[in-house]
């Protein structure tokens, strides 16, 4: 296509993603919302759930759900087939739909890398193709399956990142770390992005005028949202409330999400004779009841182990925690100490009670260094925030399709 051409073509965009839209897909839908308020017309191709209707329009957006069932706590090769189904139903949809709608560009988010391959037809006929990685198969996997980055598991995952990236016209991901990494391995930096997976500030901001969290009545409350995985270090965070729970007798923590982890971390809990002091959270919240929830802590606890994985997440759960205002103990790993310093968060070491255990009891004793962590994080609010992540996407997405 030419520029003029591009020009006289209508603004339509096409993501896939292996997932469910949008319950739990909260990227996808916020890029997807912020092409729609720039004029585009935005199809969504993704994964059914038993009761959900094949073809539905979600606040402007035309989502396309194909039948295939997600296997996750399953093996490799159940895994593999599942990911060889979508991408063979999501191919054909794509075309079949690029066919009518002639989209401009076609963004594919992974995992896994190799759906990207489903856009090829649309690309063959014009369309650019936008490869956004939420996360790097390959740690993802090594991380998964314990084994070192040189295993030759992992190194056809690599090959496959690479043919994936090097098929895309440009790449995305979450974090300058993954950025990097990805340039290490060959992408060339002038084909990457980053868009943040920071806080929605429609619903995570902090309420004017300023509340201080010091409190000064003996109490003090932790709180943990999100996924409930082993990587994510929960057990260490339970320990550590065990080891300082004779010098803070009001300390609490609240667990609030779902995983495979769950049970685990309720069993160790009642083994620990915690009942008094942790409470996991069973009640549905929509993401804009979560900042009640939150803002009733005066510490949030980031506690992620850190192996090949984690050590790139910047964690949503942190960014929310700072967006609201609330001081945050976060284990020191590369991707956080990378956004974030001493005086921002409370550091501790990744999978070392006993060292949250200290941090715990040094927020509890000096409550005045909890404002002080509150109001320098704020930089991070100043310098990484939604309205900036998706001014820069909406430009990215323009100049593929020519619009720019």
């Amino acid at each position: 296509m030419n520029g003029d051409q591009t020009h006289t073509q209508p603004k339509r965009h096409c993501m896939v993603v292996h997932a469910h839209y949008p319950i739990g897909e909260t990227r996808v839908e916020r890029e997807a919302r912020a092409l729609v308020d720039n004029g585009y017309a935005v199809d969504v191709i993704c994964l059914r759930g038993g009761s959900e209707p094949a073809e539905a329009i979600q606040d402007g957006i035309a989502v396309y759900r194909l039948p295939v069932k997600r296997h996750k706590r399953s093996g490799a090769g159940v895994q593999l087939l599942e990911y060889l189904t979508f991408f063979v139903l999501a191919f054909f949809k794509l075309a079949a739909l690029h066919r009518r709608r002639r989209y401009a560009v076609v963004q594919v988010h992974n995992l896994p890398d190799f759906l990207v391959f489903a856009a090829l037809l649309p690309k063959l006929s014009g369309a650019r193709v936008i490869l956004d990685l939420h996360d790097l198969m390959p740690e993802f996997y090594a991380a998964r399956f314990a084994t070192g980055l040189a295993n030759w598991r992992v190194r056809l995952i690599c090959w496959q990142e690479r043919l994936s990236c090097g098929f895309a016209d440009h790449v995305i991901t979450v974090t300058e770390p993954w950025r990097q990494t990805l340039i290490q391995r060959g992408v060339p930096a002038e084909k990457t992005s980053v868009v943040m997976n920071v806080a929605d500030d429609r619903v995570f901001h902090r309420q004017p005028p300023a509340v201080s969290p010091v409190v000064e009545d003996g109490h003090f409350n932790l709180i943990y949202h999100g996924n409930l995985t082993q990587r994510y270090g929960l057990d260490e965070v339970l320990r550590a409330v065990d080891l300082v729970c004779q010098s803070v007798p009001h300390i609490h923590l609240t667990v609030h999400g779902w995983g495979d982890y769950r049970q685990a971390l309720m069993d160790l809990a009642d083994e620990l004779g915690m009942g008094q002091h942790v409470h996991f959270s069973s009640r549905a919240l929509l993401t804009a009841e979560l900042p009640e929830l939150i803002r009733s802590a005066d510490v949030g606890v980031v506690p992620y182990r850190r192996d090949v994985f984690t050590d790139g997440i910047l964690p949503t759960k942190l960014m929310e925690y700072v967006a609201l205002g609330v001081p945050v103990i976060a284990a020191r790993t590369s991707a956080i100490s990378a956004y974030f310093d001493e005086s921002m968060v409370e550091f501790f070491t990744p999978g070392d009670a006993q060292d949250l255990a200290r941090c715990i009891l040094a927020l509890y004793s000096d409550r005045a260094r909890l404002a002080r962590l509150a109001q320098a994080a704020e930089k991070f609010n100043q310098l990484y925030n939604w309205p900036a992540q998706r001014a820069a996407y909406v430009r990215l997405v323009d100049q593929l399709a020519g619009f720019g």
